[in-house]
């Protein structure tokens, strides 16, 4: 009989124990503060507009009750796409505003400038706003995440598809001279592999300094490129576009995912200026016909009208911000009470073929512990003057 209140007792004992709620800074019962950093100024300023919708989603999850019932305090600050500034609102998120943890700060080199601090502290830096490779390095950075496709991946892809489609081409290319720029080339290089110094012909950079690109345009356009890699940010992928259409040069263009959104980086270069521009794709353009009476959707249409009824469906960076919002939440709901950084980063690090709708059919979300990159394939698609236009199969580098 003592032996059976005994166990009794023990099993009274373990039900709290389970049950019982973990938290670190930044999260209680009924929130959950996320910090984060954007370009809302500066030569980047375009990419403000993901911070702005990612907020809205957020308002929108907390309309809806918000995850296992706590609502989103989401702290964003605007870094002008300065690393020393990135670095100054990344410690007041972490040591001042106590945030559970960072998400989507946007921009390799402002990344690259909190990347240390982050881990030496402790505190997750999730679903990073870069495709840098360096983001998937799980046994020394720990705490970091990317989320969208790599920018080698991307470069390796471009690279099979010239080899495949244009066996004699001559490529010039355009890159930011940092570490987003130099990623997308290797990249490049790498997809070409021995037979890089036949097809690449020239490589200029440009500093996020630099008020143009026009002279590097010039400078390709010179070197007998009948194809253009374009790596560049908004600002700088519209001159470069424009540039190229108004000297007369007219090579096949690819521009890099970064920078594909109609509102924001074609229409100001001229949606005529930019047809036959190729880039790879893995979120649905609300715009594209084929898209039209789309289900999948349709959540992400009733969400712009309600929640950002004055932005540009066109602009690509809704569509993303919302996406990368939906990811965050499947790995925070599988969080259940257990709010700590230590199981936000184990939750990150679980999500198995994670289908959200406003992604191509056929790319899912996946993460493991020894691998942290949630998103591995696109598909290639044309700009026909009004809208991209997908072409081939789901592809992957490999």
């Amino acid at each position: 009989m003592k032996a059976l209140l005994v166990g009794v007792m023990a099993t009274a004992l373990s039900v709290p124990a389970i049950a019982q709620k973990k938290y670190d800074a930044g999260a209680n019962d009924k929130e959950i503060k996320i910090g984060n950093t954007n370009p809302y100024s500066g030569p980047a300023s375009a990419y403000g507009q993901i911070g702005k919708a990612i907020a809205a989603y957020f308002k929108m999850v907390n309309d809806q009750g918000g995850v296992n019932g706590r609502k989103i305090d989401f702290v964003s600050y605007d870094d002008s796409y300065s690393p020393p500034k990135t670095v100054e609102m990344a410690r007041k998120l972490v040591e001042q505003d106590q945030v559970l943890f960072l998400f989507q700060t946007l921009g390799t080199p402002s990344n690259t400038a909190i990347h240390k601090y982050m881990n030496t502290m402790k505190v997750p830096q999730l679903n990073v706003a870069t495709g840098a490779t360096k983001w998937n390095d799980p046994k020394n950075f720990k705490w970091t995440m990317g989320w969208q496709p790599n920018y080698q991946t991307e470069g390796r892809i471009y690279a099979k598809h010239i080899m495949a489609t244009r066996p004699n081409a001559k490529v010039g290319i355009l890159y930011q001279n940092d570490d987003y720029g130099k990623d997308y080339l290797k990249g490049m290089e790498d997809g070409f592999g021995a037979q890089a110094s036949k097809y690449i012909v020239a490589k200029v950079s440009y500093e996020v300094s630099d008020p143009t690109v026009d002279s590097q345009i010039v400078q390709l356009q010179a070197s007998g490129a009948d194809t253009f890699f374009n790596i560049t940010t908004p600002k700088f992928a519209a001159q470069a576009i424009r540039k190229a259409y108004d000297i007369g040069w007219k090579p096949v263009q690819y521009l890099n995912n970064v920078s594909i959104s109609v509102g924001s980086v074609l229409t100001p270069a001229g949606l005529d200026k930019s047809v036959g521009l190729i880039t790879a794709a893995y979120l649905k353009e609300p715009t594209d016909a084929r898209w039209a009476n789309d289900k999948g959707l349709e959540p992400f249409r009733t969400f712009m009208k309600k929640y950002m009824p004055d932005a540009n469906i066109a602009d690509n960076f809704n569509i993303y911000g919302y996406t990368v919002g939906q990811t965050l939440t499947a790995a925070l709901k599988q969080c259940g009470d257990d709010l700590t950084r230590e199981n936000v980063m184990r939750q990150a690090a679980n999500l198995k073929s994670l289908r959200l709708e406003t992604l191509l059919p056929g790319i899912v979300i996946t993460t493991t512990p020894s691998d942290y990159a949630p998103i591995e394939a696109v598909q290639l698609q044309r700009f026909n003057g009004k809208q991209w236009e997908l072409f081939g199969d789901v592809m992957t580098s490999q």
